[in-house]
């Protein structure tokens, strides 16, 4: 045991006196943490750009325009007479859609035959496209009710029965987990545990390599110790002892941004703990297995950077490539985000999140295993060098 604890006072040591180390485990996280909620605080996107071309130039349009203005989700930035060149029109002004109220529309809706208004949207970017879209339709929507049902009255029927006759059958619609739609609340977490997962696999991918590169491993591990198992574990436990930490400082940013929180703090503790050891198992698998700092850390790079995009938490994995799938479940990230949604958004219990849990765990078996295998192999190698040079 002195053996080992001697072995882990070097890796403490070699740590903190590697200042870019610190800087990407710490200070990156930190800094990452703050620029991306400045990005999603919002939660929504509001005062979206609209223009309107109101060709009918009546009160009733008039009052269109008014009803968008007031929806805070819309800004009209313009309103002109005439739809010439809808595109052009709205590249120069960097609308969200364009609103065609056509010729003669008040008179066509006093008259009941339903004149049709064009919503050009810009569909480059879905999410402000679906923001934008959902807060027109309210807004037409809503006229639309209010004009059916005083033509009705109009015609003499009383107020109660025009209603109940635009609206025969009422539609509730009840939001659960994130009732607000808050955009913050969906991303902002899940992308700190990307950085997460990052900033670990950066400092795994030189564990090893780097010391076998500057020919340290043989000197500072091998001759202390041949034990494969022991090696991993030194390697490892600084990440997992200073992950601690950093979590904390993330669920210290929860509060100060508003963040939900943990539902229950022991389920979150066991995911997030079977998620560390599964990257740093990982990363000590790809750092043993190159003897190149730069190779191990552009390899865990190429492997990770995509892990948000294809771990299922935006886009549903089943409607992924087969290979790409079968990438996601090698990375720790995609069944960490799977679960993570679960318990932090919609308060799941342990026993519901269980296959992704199982699936970690897996990841931590197989790559522990792997990286034993590994370290012996280059503990091996090592020692024959060492044998080498004393002859």
């Amino acid at each position: 045991m002195s053996r080992f604890f001697e072995l882990l006072k070097r890796e403490f040591k070699q740590f903190f006196g590697n200042t870019t180390l610190l800087m990407v485990f710490f200070v990156a996280p930190i800094i990452y943490a703050v620029m991306l909620a400045s990005v999603y605080k919002s939660g929504k996107a509001v005062e979206l750009p609209v223009i309107v071309v109101d060709e009918d130039n009546s009160p009733m349009s008039a009052q269109i325009i008014e009803m968008l203005e007031d929806n805070e989700g819309i800004h009209v930035v313009k309103t002109i007479s005439e739809s010439n060149d809808i595109q052009a029109q709205m590249i120069g002004e960097d609308a969200t859609a364009v609103i065609v109220i056509p010729d003669r529309f008040e008179a066509e809706m006093l008259q009941s035959r339903y004149p049709e208004v064009m919503i050009y949207t810009n569909t480059v970017n879905l999410l402000t496209a679906n923001f934008v879209s959902k807060n027109i339709q309210v807004t037409l929507g809503t006229f639309s009710a209010g004009a059916e049902i005083k033509a009705l009255q109009r015609k003499g029927m009383p107020g109660i029965q025009s209603v109940t006759r635009y609206e025969p059958f009422k539609q509730n619609y009840v939001k659960v987990f994130n009732e607000t739609g808050n955009y913050f609340t969906f991303m902002w977490p899940a992308m700190l545990t990307v950085v997460l997962q990052q900033v670990i696999l950066l400092a795994m991918a030189v564990s090893i390599a780097y010391e076998v590169e500057q020919k340290t491993f043989g000197m500072g591990i091998v001759s202390k110790t041949k034990s494969a198992i022991t090696t991993v574990l030194v390697k490892v436990l600084p990440i997992w002892i200073l992950s601690v930490p950093m979590i904390a400082i993330f669920y210290g940013f929860h509060v100060l941004y508003g963040a939900p929180l943990p539902g229950s703090p022991l389920n979150f503790i066991i995911l997030t703990a079977l998620f560390i050891v599964s990257a740093t198992f990982l990363g000590i698998m790809i750092s043993a297995f190159l003897p190149n700092a730069l190779k191990a850390t552009q390899i865990l790079m190429l492997m990770s950077a995509p892990g948000f995009i294809i771990g299922g938490y935006t886009w549903p994995t089943f409607a992924m490539a087969q290979p790409i799938q079968w990438l996601a479940d090698v990375l720790p990230l995609t069944p960490f985000l799977s679960a993570f949604k679960l318990l932090l958004m919609e308060n799941a219990t342990l026993s519901q999140v269980s296959p992704f849990m199982i699936h970690l765990l897996v990841q931590c078996i197989i790559y522990f295993g792997i990286s034993c295998i590994l370290v012996r192999w280059r503990i091996r190698k090592e020692s024959k060098k060492m044998s080498l040079v004393s002859e």
